[in-house]
């Protein structure tokens, strides 16, 4: 039997279900992000919230990329934050603080104050929470995951993006056609928010903490009573496997004394937190988040004013669901994600040229009426979004938590979501004004974009898929991927520790 076969033969029906399980748990803070990007976007549009706020129609565009990129704001900042966080209270803790004060900023916003600053308050203090949770959860996945189903369940916070936008959508178009127009209609859309936000805090009480935290602090016994409890296994492959997060650790340790600012900035190490950053800036580049803010504008260009934006929204959001399950259920570890990067992107830079191309020539004649070109054009923003689902939608997130080796992970992963917020904001903010300024040009320049970032891909991008966390440092360290496993040093006392820990 090949070491392989080894390997997969521990994964056990209960070690798997944990496995999920944590991910599931851990990724509702996708949710509360993919939530949150649909339910603002479209609540704001509603005549409730525009009487109980009380602005006018010359301001709506302000209001629309303020209401969406101040979140992006405090989450910028949120990222950061958490790192002493992290770093005090370990990964669980760190996620239950991110929930409690994504609660308190839901809970602002919901409140009925007639006023936008509140509002706003509200918006920050939440960002604050979703940009925490946004570092910390993929991070916690990645190093609680085995590596057969790694890329899967780093997908699963896409996924759980996608469930959160289609369940926003359809609740504004459910309250905008059931509840008469009053400060409940945007309240319950809004308010609900809460419900995710506290399971979040309350599933970390059902998962364990991450065994290579636990490691890094010397809590050795802890960290294998955690191994032992994700795998639902406690044999000589998943004894191999804590030997080899301590041995990683320790060798980490010798290496250095202590995490510099200079060492941040030795070449091996900038190149990655650069590469990150590239990888989510084209993220938010291909025009699939925007989409995601802004989707009644887009829809606005596509067949003119009038109910069937937020239908066609709610649909939207139906076509993002329904394509992220097949990718992370079936597609995940079976396609290589290069490939699928690369290949989205010019896929996507096709449709989005040629929506330009018809929303120019064949303008929607607005009154109700959905011409054939206006059909034409909504088919291929969901196959766009059918793209996206298979690439860059779900692969970032798994493509960033690989690229950091454990010594600068926390770092690393705090600069490359950081950046991931910052472009966010970016775009939340200046694509509302895009829609008003350029219209059918919004769509060009997202899909010139797409040919640079295939270009991007295939030029810097390396290929993880079935790769150890290790193994993957080795491969942007050397530039070559590793043939053999690395032979271990570790201590007759680590070996002696781990076999009367599991006795």
């Amino acid at each position: 039997m090949s070491a392989q076969d080894a390997t997969r033969s521990t994964l056990t029906k209960l070690g798997l279900f944990r496995a999920y399980w944590l991910g599931t748990v851990a990724c509702i803070g996708g949710f509360l992000f993919g939530y949150d990007s649909g339910i603002v976007g479209s609540t704001i549009t509603l005549a409730s919230f525009v009487e109980d706020f009380r602005y006018g129609s010359s301001n709506a565009t302000s209001v629309n990329s303020l209401a969406v990129g101040i979140q992006q704001a405090g989450a910028l900042v949120g990222c950061f934050a958490v790192w002493p966080i992290t770093h005090r209270w370990g990964r669980r803790g760190a996620i239950m603080i991110c929930s409690i004060v994504f609660c308190i900023g839901a809970l602002i916003q919901t409140i009925n104050t007639h006023s936008l600053a509140a509002f706003y308050v509200g918006r920050v203090i939440a960002g604050l929470g979703l940009g925490g949770s946004s570092v910390i959860v993929p991070m916690f996945t990645a190093e609680m995951a085995p590596k057969e189903i790694r890329g899967r369940l780093a997908s699963f916070y896409q996924l759980m993006y996608t469930v959160g936008i289609f369940m926003s959508y359809w609740i504004v178009y459910g309250v905008s056609r059931n509840i008469p127009p009053s400060t409940k209609q945007w309240q319950i859309s809004v308010g609900l928010q809460l419900l995710p936000a506290g399971l979040l805090g309350l599933g970390m009480l059902t998962v364990k903490e991450s065994a290579r935290w636990l490691a890094r602090k010397g809590r050795h016994d802890e960290a294998w009573e955690s191994l032992q409890w994700v795998r639902a296994d406690s044999s000589q492959v998943t004894r191999d496997e804590l030997l080899e997060i301590e041995a990683n650790v320790e060798e980490e340790r010798r290496a250095t004394a202590g995490l510099t600012v200079v060492e941040l900035l030795e070449w091996n190490n900038l190149k990655r937190f650069l590469i990150a950053g590239g990888v989510f800036l084209c993220q938010q580049s291909v025009g699939s988040t925007a989409l995601a803010y802004y989707g009644p504008q887009f829809f606005k260009l596509l067949v003119g004013p009038g109910d069937n934006n937020i239908l066609l929204s709610g649909i939207f959001g139906a076509v993002k669901i329904v394509a992220c399950a097949l990718f992370v259920f079936v597609f995940a570890e079976r396609m290589g994600r290069k490939v699928a990067l690369a290949g989205g992107a010019l896929a996507m830079s096709a449709c989005m040229i040629t929506i330009a191309a018809v929303v120019k020539t064949k303008p929607a004649p607005g009154g109700g009426v959905v011409t054939s070109s206006g059909i034409a054009t909504i088919a291929l923003l969901y196959i766009d979004i059918m793209i996206y689902n298979f690439s860059w939608g779900p692969l970032p997130w798994a493509q960033v938590t690989e690229l950091f080796s454990p010594r600068i992970r926390e770092v690393g992963m705090g600069v490359g979501v950081g950046s991931q917020w910052l472009f966010n904001f970016v775009y939340s903010f200046s694509v509302s004004y895009m829609i008003d300024g350029i219209g059918w040009g919004t769509f060009l320049l997202f899909g010139i974009f797409d040919i640079f970032i295939a270009i991007f891909t295939v030029l810097v991008l390396k290929e993880t898929r079935g790769l150890s966390m290790e193994e993957v440092d080795r491969l942007y360290f050397t530039g070559k991927t590793p043939e053999q496993p690395r032979s271990r040093s570790v201590s007759k006392s680590s070996i002696d520790r781990v076999s009367e820990t599991s006795a």
